[in-house]
Order: structure tokens, then C-alpha cells, then sequence
């Protein structure tokens, strides 16, 4: 769609910003989300077969959504036309339609791209169906929220959704390497400095490109170490800045005061992220991944407490659904604490990795075959539960290999009861062993 601005030739000479200057021409241009776009994608085989439908693009701000949008509408030949469910009512949807129907008619097709599609309420969302149905439009919406929960099941039932992920620092690597390339100069800051910038951009893009054009236009020689360009960044930058700190800061902040046990500590810093319009599912994710890094089988009851949190949230929504959240993380904060499961992991990775070709004892091998029990599959095998004590003691590891201790449980919590049952099956299998030794 044009209007008189693009018509009288302005468009092109006003200023835009880097991240917009920048966008990909062409999806092979489009970084971080190869599982879509290759060969073997869903959007690469669609593509691919010239056969677009209608669409959802699941995933985190900044990864590249609207600019897909707009490269699949160039594909498919397609007029992009773009709304937002924030600022758009039914009279815009009604607009839409009428225009796309009349393009029909001259042999034309639309693709509507509906940012932010979870806004829309239910009636909204149903008057999509018609249109989608009879290929007046090629709908492709755009949100941050689950679509199974935020979007109706009978439109859900006619988009695919297509899940993008957010963008890793190689990814955040090569954008800046774009924009400085764009720019003609490089960006002043130190090595450091640029890793820190990627790791602030936590995966998106925009963020990262509206950032790096800042400090590119500085206009100054120095070259900023980390705290110089985190201070630039925040004073010039502040709508990139949720209530003026870092949300890497907060939530590391949040994360620490939960494993040091200062439950007050923890509440403020997840009060001051909430203020602030930090994401709460982002939040809860981290609280998940704390339940099981910090606290772990210490009290297995802190994962299913963060998840039913996280439930609860989604049922209710904000602000009242917040309240699960405070809930669960003054169980976190207040649980005692374990790394064990995690060191175990980390441990039991490098095993993994060093010795990834050992075959299992033959002992333990499946043997659903006579050949396979001739050769030795499944001989020897002591079926736990018919032995005196429901615990055989035979190894379990490759006949190569010694046997590993991977997971050593704290004394806190109700690791001290899973360290007691380890050390009676540790001394009854010495016990048994030396016995048929």
C-alpha cells in the first residue's frame, strides 16, 4: 500500500533506522532461524512447493518476524499489507478486507500481516475465518505469547504456527558485522565491550541494531570499555532499558538473592523487574530453570511449585496472576539448596562426550531375538525385584569403563535421605560383589 509520502518520493529520503536500513532482502539474508528457512523447514518446503498458507509466528521480540512477513509476500508475489492489533479496531479489519477482496478481483493477492495478533479478542479473531477460508487474504500473525493459549481454537486450527528461536551471539555476531559494514566504520568499543553489547541484546536483534547505531554516531574517537558503554547506552537509550536498568542485571539481581536465601532481596529485585514491564513468563523461565540448577531433588516440591506458579499466571494473566508468581518465588528463595543435580549433569555430559562409543554390558543389552540370546544379549541378567533385597548390585556401567560417581547429593534438604539410600546400595553392593568374588 502506498500513500502520498511514498507517491511524492520522500519515503526513501527519510530517515530510518539502521535496524529497518538493514533489513534482509531475501529470506536466505534472515539469521537464526535456518530451522524454518532450509531446505528442510516448513517455510523452506513451502516456499519451495509455491504454496504459502496462512500463518502464526511464535517467538521472542527482535528475532525477525515482520521482516519474514514481508520477504514471504515478496515471494509469493503477494501485496504486504501490515496492522497492529494494538492500535487497530474492527472498522481497520473491515477496511482490509474490502480492499484485499477488490485486489481478488483484479486477478491480486494480499498477505495481512497482524502484529501483536494475540490482542485481538475473540469476536476480532473470529471475523479473520471467512477471509482466511476463501484466500480472500494469506493471514500471518505475530506474537510473543503462547498461541495455544492466547489465540482461539478455531482460527489456531487454520494457521500453522512456525516457532522462531531466539537469536544466539553468532547470530547477534554477524548484524553487527552488517551494520558496521553499512556504516562504513567500526563500532568503538572494546572486545569486551561487544560481547557485553550482544550479551545485552539477550537474542534480539532490533534491540542489538538500535544499540550498535547509537554508538556508531557517537562522534567521538574513544573507545568504550564495558561499564563506558553500558553508561552511553542507558543515558541515550533509555526506551531500550526497562525502568532504566539492564533486565540482564535485574534478573541476575533476582537469580542470586534467590540462591544466597534472601528471600526480601528476591522480591524486590522481581518487583522492581515487574514494574518495569519485564516479561513475567521470561521470569518464570528462569525460575524453572533456578527450581532445578539451585535447589534440585534438596526439595523436589520448588519445580512443581515455579510450574504451578506459571500455570496459575496463564489462567489468570496481569496483574492478579503476579501474586503466583511472588508465591513461588518466596518458596524458591526459602528452600533449601542444592547444585547437586546440576553438577551431576555437567559431570555426566563429559562422561558422555569422553567415552560416547562404549557399547552397554552384555548383561543389560535387550535380547528380543533367539540369535541375539545365543550371542549373549541378556545373559546373566539379575532381575531386581526377585532378589533378596530388590537390589542386585550388578554393574551397570561399560564392562570398559570404572564405575563413575555422578551424583553426589548435599546434606540439606531431602538430599540427605537420597544420600542415605546411595551410601546402603553403595556398601550392599560392595557387600554382593565381594561375595561372589
Amino acid at each position: 500500500m502506498t500513500n502520498l509520502f511514498q507517491t511524492a518520493g520522500l519515503e526513501k529520503s527519510a530517515p530510518h533506522p539502521l535496524a529497518d536500513r538493514l533489513r534482509p532482502a531475501s529470506l536466505g539474508e534472515v539469521v537464526g532461524q535456518d530451522h524454518l528457512l532450509g531446505d528442510e523447514g516448513a517455510l523452506g518446503r513451502m516456499v519451495a512447493a509455491d504454496r504459502l498458507t496462512s500463518l502464526v509466528f511464535w517467538g521472542p521480540p527482535g528475532t525477525g518476524k515482520t521482516t519474514m512477513a514481508r520477504l514471504l509476500a515478496d515471494v509469493g508475489k503477494l501485496n504486504f499489507v501490515q496492522i497492529s492489533a494494538i492500535f487497530s479496531g474492527v472498522a481497520d479489519l473491515r477496511k482490509v478486507f474490502d480492499e484485499a477482496k477488490k485486489r481478488r478481483q483484479h486477478g491480486e493477492g494480499t498477505l495481512l500481516f497482524v502484529d501483536e495478533i494475540h490482542r485481538f479478542n475473540k469476536s476480532q479473531q473470529d471475523g479473520f475465518l471467512p477471509h482466511v477460508e476463501d484466500g480472500t487474504i494469506v493471514l500471518v500473525g505475530a506474537t510473543t505469547e503462547n498461541p495455544s493459549f492466547e489465540l482461539n481454537a478455531a482460527l489456531l486450527s487454520r494457521l500453522r504456527v512456525m516457532v522462531l528461536n531466539r537469536l544466539q551471539p553468532e547470530h547477534l555476531a554477524i548484524l553487527l558485522e552488517r551494520a558496521e559494514k553499512s556504516e562504513g566504520k567500526s563500532l568503538p568499543v572494546t572486545t569486551d565491550a561487544r560481547d557485553t553489547l550482544i550479551a545485552m541484546a539477550d537474542g534480539d536483534g532490533r534491540y542489538l541494531l538500535n544499540s550498535a547505531e547509537i554508538l556508531l554516531n557517537l562522534g567521538s574517537d574513544e573507545v568504550l570499555d564495558s561499564k563506558a558503554m553500558g553508561l552511553v547506552l542507558q543515558k541515550r537509550a533509555p526506551q531500550y532499558d526497562k525502568g532504566g536498568e539492564g533486565h540482564y542485571n535485574l534478573i541476575s539481581a533476582f537469580h542470586k538473592s534467590l540462591r544466597g536465601s534472601d528471600v526480601s532481596a528476591a522480591l524486590y529485585w522481581l518487583a522492581r523487574m515487574l514494574v518495569a514491564g519485564e516479561e513475567p513468563l521470561y521470569v518464570l523461565r528462569r525460575m524453572v530453570r533456578f527450581a532445578s540448577e539451585d535447589i534440585g531433588l534438596a526439595d523436589p516440591e520448588a519445580l512443581r511449585q515455579t510450574l504451578d506458579a506459571k500455570d496459575a499466571f496463564l489462567f489468570l494473566g496481569s496483574p492478579e496472576g503476579e501474586l503466583a508468581i511472588v508465591q513461588a518465588a518466596i518458596y524458591l528463595a526459602t528452600a533449601p539448596k542444592s547444585n547437586a543435580a546440576y553438577a551431576a549433569e555437567k559431570t555426566a555430559k563429559k562422561a558422555a562426550r569422553d567415552t560416547g562409543s562404549l557399547t552397554p554390558p552384555m548383561h543389560i543389552l535387550n535380547a528380543p531375538t533367539d540369535l541375539m540370546k545365543d550371542v549373549g544379549y541378556g545373559k546373566g541378567y539379575a532381575y531386581d525385584h526377585e532378589t533378596e533385597h530388590g537390589f542386585s548390585g550388578q554393574n551397570y556401567f561399560p564392562d570398559e569403563l570404572e564405575r563413575m560417581q555422578l551424583y553426589t547429593p548435599s546434606e540439606r534438604g531431602f538430599e540427605r535421605d537420597i544420600k542415605k539410600r546411595l551410601d546402603y546400595w553403595d556398601g550392599l553392593r560392595d557387600k554382593l560383589n565381594t561375595n561372589e568374588n
